[in-house]
């Protein structure tokens, strides 16, 4: 056990309970009918802040956890006469809804105009991709989100979630993100991030992400503009060439994809055009796709160049996994 005394503590402590005030706490719970109903269970407001705090001490035990979050958050005494077995079953009762309200409440965009690297030519920098991370090695987990594993489905290792996270660049800020288990898709992951983006961003991504989907949910329906990274086998149909040496393309979703949109109500945009850059990286073509279609507005060797921001949010996933 690492007892963990001081400024730095109560710091950290001291934040988790502004960012996520006993007011928003007790509204979630409410929202989501998870009260306590008999006096003897642990309230539920308590409980929140328990399994907030194994968030911020991830290595550490339950016992060492809720001494931790008794001696730095006011109103958490009484988790120290608690057993870990009634942690487990209070967990249980609480349930993963209102720790995702909470995340819905309190995530976003934190850049301003002066921020550095957060903004170009008015747009805001986004980016988005997906990761993985282990999970317990229980029958559940495996169960539910599943992991590596040979040919006859025999694990290789641990089960995990797979996270599509959609990240501010100038501040490392987790915006959006959706979670699902390891064999689904990140595309599809990544459609619902659409509803946390406008007309002031720019959503870049690496290949693999871009699609006639992707087109209509950010682009189409919520006025975002794209920077995605194109494989050979995406370019869509040429349609003319620009003076920068870029060309206007179009993509055309199979017949198959449109009724099927169409008959879900959410049809493709009759016209989905889209700008390709070609550039070169060690002697190999690379191709970009944009919806930054003017060569004189939005220059290409700057999209290029932006285009290598997207690795910031590979420092967001380092910071999340090796160093909160």
């Amino acid at each position: 056990m690492i007892h963990r005394e001081g400024p730095a503590l109560r710091l950290r402590l001291g934040v988790l309970v502004g960012v996520f005030t006993p007011e928003l706490v007790d509204a979630v719970i409410a929202e989501h009918d998870r009260g306590e109903r008999r006096r003897r269970l642990l309230p539920a407001r308590l409980v929140v802040y328990f399994v907030l705090a194994l968030c911020l001490f991830a290595r550490e035990s339950y016992e060492e956890v809720v001494r931790l979050l008794s001696t730095g958050v006011p109103g958490t005494m009484s988790l120290r006469r608690v057993n870990k077995s009634s942690l487990c079953r209070a967990r249980a009762r609480l349930g993963p809804e209102p720790l995702e309200s909470l995340f819905r409440a309190v995530a976003g965009t934190l850049a301003t105009e002066d921020t550095p690297g957060a903004f170009w030519r008015g747009l805001r920098l986004l980016a988005i991709d997906g990761t993985q991370i282990d999970i317990p090695d229980s029958l559940s987990n495996a169960t539910t989100f599943d992991g590596p594993c040979l040919q006859d489905r025999t694990p290789t290792g641990f089960p995990q979630v797979r996270a599509v996270v959609l990240s501010e660049i100038g501040t490392h800020a987790v915006v959006d993100a959706e979670i699902g288990g390891w064999r689904d898709g990140e595309p599809g992951l990544a459609a619902p991030l659409a509803r946390s983006v406008g007309p002031d961003s720019l959503v870049i991504a690496d290949r693999g992400f871009w699609s006639s989907a992707l087109f209509r949910d950010y682009h189409a329906d919520q006025g975002a503009s794209l920077l995605v990274r194109l494989p050979s086998n995406r370019l869509g149909r040429k349609q003319h060439d620009l003076a920068d040496g870029t060309y206007l393309s179009q993509i055309m979703p199979n017949k198959q994809k449109m009724l099927r949109a169409k008959k879900e109500g959410r049809p493709f945009p009759k016209q989905m055009l889209f700008r390709v850059i070609p550039f070169l990286v060690d002697g190999k073509p690379w191709w970009l796709a944009t919806t930054l279609l003017d060569p004189v507005k939005h220059p290409a060797e700057e999209l290029i160049n932006l285009y290598r921001q997207r690795w910031e949010i590979e420092m967001t996933f380092d910071e999340i996994k090796n160093h909160l």
